[in-house]
């Protein structure tokens, strides 16, 4: 064990100092979601329902135009490795054109998508007040995927920790506000889940604007701008950026996708039922975002690998990621496993919601580790320019076998709301298996393929 930790060490440093920033960056996506439902959930079951159902499905947006985003960064972190600064101002032109228009076409989805609710199947007062606080989070959909593209742009260069610094004033803006709405402080209307969706909504908005001055005024950037403009635009750049973005991003919808299909099937049970799974979910997705921080770090380094020709550092820095998140989950998984019953009650005080939530988190500890090794597999790959059999990896990991087992399980056998988080783990297995050999055959022939030419 000695030996393994020594051969890996100065991977597990450099990993650490580029993850640890993007870790909390990308934690604060999930913490906007799980403040919203702490600051709601003790007003009672059904407006906790009602913000489960609407993050669940806004998540399959987010999720989309984080995928998008993601087309940036492994290119930048490629021509970074080949010193070509030129064409990094060039592709972050491109990205943010793309962006743009995915967050305003998206955003107009949601607001009109919202009024039609009731195809779900969910009960009538859950939806009614689930409508409005989708909207305000349709609206935050524009900043947000601001946010993301300079976002990109800087952690693909390596400068990762304004990004964090940006989420975490932006999330104790989000419960500041949040707090006061919902429950009517210092003068304020009580306005309750429409209170959540406005604190939202100007916590992105607030982040958007100040991640892009940043980029745009810092002194640090000014070599990677000399090519920024939207003048001189070529469709072979956008072409490249959604090559990347596109499959990306139809890895996070079949996954997120997933669980908020879940989410409606378990709807379909009750709303005791479905506050449990978002009790559940909402700390799963917290942790599940703390992996796919040190899995875009992951990326980011085997792309400037890559990019390099450096196979045999890609490789050993990709394991060190392994190592690091299966820690990582590793912990979470005995901390669901130990404090499941302590866990729910942050959320709510209802008798009925908190053992189903407890029984959950079990499932979710089983679920820690291949959940994080399969994000970190897509990172690592997604560094390499691999997306295409990923993506196909996870419609079958989860839309394949985890949403119809879970149908089965949940509503045909009878095994409720823990038959269809048992189908959901059996999904993560699947994924993080074939994405591990997926990588590890990729990572030895190109290794290989680099000592032949040394022996040339």
């Amino acid at each position: 064990m000695k030996q393994l930790y020594l051969k890996y060490q100065p991977y597990y440093k450099d990993n650490f100092h580029l993850a640890y920033p993007v870790v909390i960056s990308q934690l604060g996506h999930t913490l906007v979601a799980l403040s919203d439902s702490i600051i709601i959930g003790h007003t009672g079951k059904v407006p906790l329902a009602a913000v489960s159902l609407g993050n669940s499905l806004f998540n399959i947006f987010m999720v989309t135009g984080i995928g998008m985003s993601y087309g940036l960064t492994p290119l930048i972190a490629q021509e970074n490795g080949r010193g070509n600064k030129k064409a990094i101002g060039h592709l972050l032109s491109h990205s943010l054109i793309i962006n743009m228009v995915v967050g305003f076409l998206l955003s107009a989805v949601i607001y009109f998508g919202s009024s039609h609710l009731e195809l779900l199947k969910q009960e009538a007062d859950v939806a009614e007040q689930a409508r409005p606080f989708l909207r305000y989070l349709g609206f935050s959909f524009i900043p947000l995927m601001l946010f993301l593209s300079f976002k990109q742009f800087a952690e693909g260069l390596g400068f990762t920790r304004q990004a964090m610094n940006i989420s975490i004033i932006g999330n104790v803006i989000n419960i500041i506000i949040g707090i006061t709405l919902v429950y009517g402080l210092f003068g304020m209307p009580r306005l309750g889940v429409i209170g959540v969706g406005i604190a939202t909504f100007t916590d992105r908005l607030i982040m958007g604007i100040t991640m892009a001055f940043y980029v745009l005024k810092s002194p640090r950037f000014k070599p990677y701008l000399q090519s920024f403009g939207f003048r001189h635009l070529e469709w072979a750049s956008v072409k490249k950026i959604l090559g990347i973005g596109t499959p990306v991003a139809l890895q996070y919808i079949f996954e997120i996708s997933a669980f908020s299909g879940a989410a409606v099937i378990v709807g379909w049970m009750g709303a005791a039922e479905l506050a449990a799974h978002q009790i559940a979910l909402s700390l799963a997705a917290m942790t599940y975002m703390m992996a796919s921080g040190i899995s875009a770090a992951a990326g980011i380094k085997s792309g400037n690998n890559f990019g390099k020709k450096d196979y045999q550092s890609l490789r050993h820095s990709a394991i060190a990621s392994y190592h690091m998140v299966l820690v990582l989950m590793g912990t979470t998984a005995l901390i669901f496993m130990l404090l499941k019953n302590l866990l729910p009650a942050m959320y709510i005080n209802d008798p009925q919601v908190i053992p189903i939530a407890a029984g959950l988190l079990v499932i979710a500890a089983f679920f820690q580790l291949f959940d994080g090794t399969q994000v970190v597999g897509l990172g690592i790959l997604r560094g390499l320019g691999d997306v295409r059999m990923p993506t196909l990896i996870t419609l079958l990991a989860y839309w394949g076998i985890g949403i119809p087992l879970g149908y089965v399980l949940g509503i045909q056998l009878g095994y409720g709301v823990e038959g269809v988080w048992w189908a959901l783990l059996l999904g993560l297995l699947t994924a993080s298996v074939l994405l591990f050999f997926r990588f590890h055959i990729k990572s030895r022939k190109l290794a290989n393929a680099g000592n032949d030419k040394i022996i040339q």
